[in-house]
C-alpha cells in the first residue's frame, strides 16, 4: 500500500507540474503586448507536448504545433482538415457531446480524460486541458494534450498488485474461500442491510468433528486436501448470496442473507451435515467427516457481528456435546450455561492455585469377609463460599479445560502421601485406586509418575490401582489414541499396577479389549445395580458381567450399594466385593484409620449413612448380618 501511494503521488506531481507549466505559457501568452507575434509563435512551436488552437464555435483545428504532428503521425494540412473528434474520443464511455461542452465551456479545473488516434491507428491515453484566449482580435480555444499513456499502464499495474494483495489479505490461500478479515469488512454491512430491509440474518458456525485425529493419523497434507474437499462441499450448498468463509484451521462461518424464517436455516444446516457426511476420497483413500453447527440469528440472537459470532459458536459447542453431527440454534439457556461454565473453570484454576481440592477415599469391601480390601481415591473441592462442589460439575470441564492433568497428578501425589501417613500410624495398607481419564493417559507420563512417587516413599506400585471409564478409552476409534492408551495401559502393568475398567457396562465397545488389555477388575456401573431387585433387565445384565469376569478370571465390584437387599443379591450372583453408601461415605485421609486394621468391618454400629438412610425411609436401616 505505501508503494503504491508513493507512486501514484509521483505521477500525480509529474502531471501537476505539467499542468502548471502549462498554465503559466498561456498566461504568457496573455501578457505578450501587441507585435509579440513572432514570440507567441515561438513560444507555440517549441511547445514540448501537443499543443492545438481551435475554433470555440466549430471546434475545428486552426493550428498544431510540431509537438502535435509528430504525436499523431498527421501532416499539418491533414490535421487542419480533420475534425477535433476524429483525432480525439472520450476515454471510455463518457459521452462525445459532454466532452465537446467541457471543451467549449474551457472553465473546467480539472483535465479532460481522452483517447487520441494517431495516423497508423494506434491508441493513446491522453488528458487535456482547454483555455480561451484572444489571437488578432478574435477568440479562439487553446488546447494542451498530456500523453499519459505510460503512466496509465503503471497505475493498472499498480492498481492490479493492489488488488492482488487485497485478495491475499481477505481470502484464504488454502480453500480460496474468504476469511475473517473480509467477514469483519463485510458483515456489518449486511446487518445493516437486513436492518433497513428488516429481514433475518443467520450466521452458522462451523467445526470438523475430530479433525485432529485425521491431521495426526494422515498427516497434514491429507488434512489440507480435506479442508478444501469440505470447502467446496459447503459453498456449493449455499446460495449465491450467501457468505462462506474460512474462519481458520477446521472452523468455517456461513452467513445467510435475506432470510425468510428459520425453517431456511434448518433446511440449510442439514444440507451441510449430509454434504459432509458422505464419504471424501482423498490420495485414493476414504475419508468420512462429519461437522458440528451452532446456528445464531439476527435479531433475535444479537445485533452486532461480536455477539452472533459469539453466540454461534456456544450452540456449536453444544452440538458436540449432544453427539457432533447436528446443528443447534442458539438459546439463552446455551449462554446460562456457558457462563457457568467459564466461572467453573476460572475457580477450578484458583482452586489448584490455593489447595482448595482434597482427596476423600470411599472403602471396597469383600462382601463375604467384610474386609475392607481396597480404598477409591475421590476428588473434592472445597469452595471457600459454596462448600463442596459435586464432581459432576466439574470434572468435564477439567477434562476440556486441560486441568484434569494436573488434578490427576495431585491426587496422586495426595494419595501416596496419605498412605505413606498411614503406614507411620501402624495401620494395615491397602491398595488404593485412582480415577484416570482418558486425557491424562495420554498426555501425562503416568506409569513414569508412579515409578517416581512411590521410589521416593518407598511405595510398591503394586499398592496402586488405576480406574478407567469405559466410555473415555475404549470407545476411542482413531487408530493412533487406541494404540497410545493401550502402550500407556502396558506400562502400568508393567510396574505392577492394577487396572480397572470403571462404569462398566455403561459404553459401546468390543469386549475384545477385557482380553487384550489384561483388565484386573470390573466396577459395574450403579445404575445396573440400582435396581438389581426389582428390574429383570438390571438383573440379567449383572448376573451376565459376574459370569462373563468368572470365565476371564476377573474381579467384579459392583458399586452403589445401598441397601441390603442388593448386596444380598449380589452375593448369590457370586459378585466378590462391593462399594458405596450402604458400607461408608467417602471420607477424609484422617478418618479413614478405622478401615485398615485389617479387621472386618463392625457393620453393628451405625454408620451416619445409615442413619441418614434410617431417617429418610429410603432403605431397611437393619445392621449388615455376617455372611458365612
Amino acid at each position: 500500500m505505501n508503494h503504491l501511494a508513493f507512486g501514484l503521488g509521483a505521477l500525480a506531481g509529474l502531471w501537476c507540474a505539467a499542468l502548471g507549466f502549462g498554465a503559466w505559457y498561456f498566461l504568457r501568452w496573455r501578457q505578450l503586448g501587441p507585435g509579440s507575434d513572432a514570440a507567441r509563435q515561438a513560444v507555440f512551436e517549441q511547445w514540448p507536448t501537443t499543443a492545438l488552437i481551435l475554433d470555440p464555435a466549430t471546434l475545428q483545428i486552426v493550428a498544431a504545433n510540431p509537438a502535435a504532428l509528430r504525436n499523431t503521425g498527421y501532416s499539418h494540412e491533414e490535421v487542419r482538415e480533420l475534425p477535433f473528434t476524429q483525432l480525439f474520443s472520450a476515454e471510455g464511455a463518457a459521452d462525445e457531446r459532454v466532452l465537446l461542452a467541457r471543451l467549449q465551456d474551457a472553465t473546467a479545473r480539472a483535465p479532460i480524460e481522452m483517447r487520441q488516434r494517431c495516423k497508423d491507428g494506434a491508441l493513446r491515453s491522453v488528458e487535456a486541458t482547454a483555455h480561451r484566449l484572444e489571437l488578432e482580435g478574435r477568440p479562439v480555444l487553446a488546447v494542451t494534450v498530456h500523453d499519459v499513456t505510460v503512466r496509465r499502464v503503471v497505475e493498472n499495474q499498480m492498481l492490479e498488485r493492489h488488488q492482488r494483495l487485497d485478495h491475499l489479505a481477505h481470502h484464504d490461500q488454502l480453500t480460496g474461500l474468504p476469511n475473517r478479515l473480509y467477514l469483519a469488512a463485510h458483515l456489518p454491512d449486511a446487518l445493516t442491510d437486513a436492518k433497513e430491509k428488516g429481514t433475518l440474518l443467520a450466521v452458522l458456525f462451523l467445526d470438523l468433528d475430530r479433525f485432529k485425529h485425521v491431521n495426526d493419523s494422515r498427516g497434514h497434507e491429507t488434512g489440507d486436501k480435506l479442508l478444501k474437499t469440505v470447502a467446496q462441499r459447503v459453498r456449493s450448498t449455499m446460495r449465491s448470496q450467501d457468505m462462506v468463509v474460512r474462519m481458520g484451521g477446521d472452523e468455517f462461518v456461513v452467513v445467510m442473507k435475506d432470510v425468510k424464517n428459520t425453517d431456511k436455516v434448518n433446511e440449510a444446516a442439514e444440507r451441510i451435515n449430509q454434504a459432509l457426511s458422505a464419504p471424501m476420497v482423498v490420495d485414493g483413500r476414504t475419508l468420512v467427516t462429519t461437522v458440528s453447527i451452532g446456528v445464531a440469528l439476527y435479531p433475535r440472537d444479537g445485533l452486532d457481528m461480536g455477539e452472533l459470532l459469539r453466540h454461534s459458536d456456544t450452540a456449536m459447542y453444544q452440538a458436540k456435546d449432544r453427539g457432533r453431527n447436528n446443528f443447534q440454534l442458539f438459546s439463552p439457556a446455551m449462554d446460562r450455561r456457558l457462563k457457568e461454565r467459564i466461572a467453573v473453570e476460572a475457580s477450578l484454576r484458583t482452586a489448584l492455585q490455593t489447595r482448595q481440592l482434597e482427596v476423600h477415599y470411599q472403602p471396597i469391601v469383600d462382601i463375604e469377609s467384610h474386609r475392607v480390601v481396597a480404598l477409591e481415591a475421590l476428588t473434592r473441592w472445597r469452595h471457600p463460599s459454596q462448600g463442596f462442589v459435586r464432581p459432576e460439575r466439574f470434572v468435564r470441564i477439567a477434562e476440556e479445560a486441560g486441568l484434569i492433568v494436573p488434578i490427576g497428578e495431585f491426587v496422586l501425589q495426595r494419595a501416596i502421601e496419605d498412605m505413606v501417613r498411614w503406614r507411620q500410624s501402624g495401620a494395615t495398607l491397602v491398595p488404593v485406586a485412582l480415577n484416570v481419564s482418558a486425557v491424562q493417559l495420554q498426555r501425562s507420563n503416568l506409569a513414569d509418575s508412579i515409578a517416581r512417587i512411590t521410589k521416593e516413599h518407598g511405595l510398591e506400585p503394586t499398592m496402586l490401582q488405576v480406574e478407567l471409564t469405559e466410555s473415555a478409552v475404549f470407545e476411542r476409534r482413531e487408530q493412533r489414541g487406541r494404540e497410545a492408551a493401550q502402550d500407556a495401559v502396558a506400562k502400568l502393568r508393567e510396574l505392577g499396577v492394577h487396572i480397572a475398567i470403571d462404569d462398566f457396562g455403561t459404553g459401546y465397545s468390543s469386549l475384545s479389549y477385557l482380553k487384550r488389555w489384561r483388565v484386573d477388575t470390573l466396577k459395574i456401573d450403579r445404575s445396573f445395580v440400582r435396581d438389581l431387585v426389582t428390574d429383570m433387565s438390571d438383573l440379567a445384565i449383572v448376573s451376565a458381567i459376574i459370569a462373563m469376569a468368572r470365565h476371564l478370571h476377573i474381579e467384579v465390584v459392583a458399586e452403589g450399594i445401598e441397601g441390603w437387599p442388593q448386596l444380598e443379591k449380589l452375593r448369590h450372583l457370586g459378585c466378590s466385593f462391593a462399594q458405596g453408601y450402604l458400607f461408608a461415605r467417602p471420607a477424609a485421609a484422617d478418618d479413614c484409620a478405622r478401615y485398615l486394621n485389617g479387621d472386618p468391618l463392625d457393620l453393628t454400629q451405625r454408620l451416619p449413612v445409615l442413619d441418614m438412610l434410617e431417617a429418610t425411609g429410603t432403605q431397611d436401616a437393619r445392621p449388615l448380618r455376617v455372611i458365612k
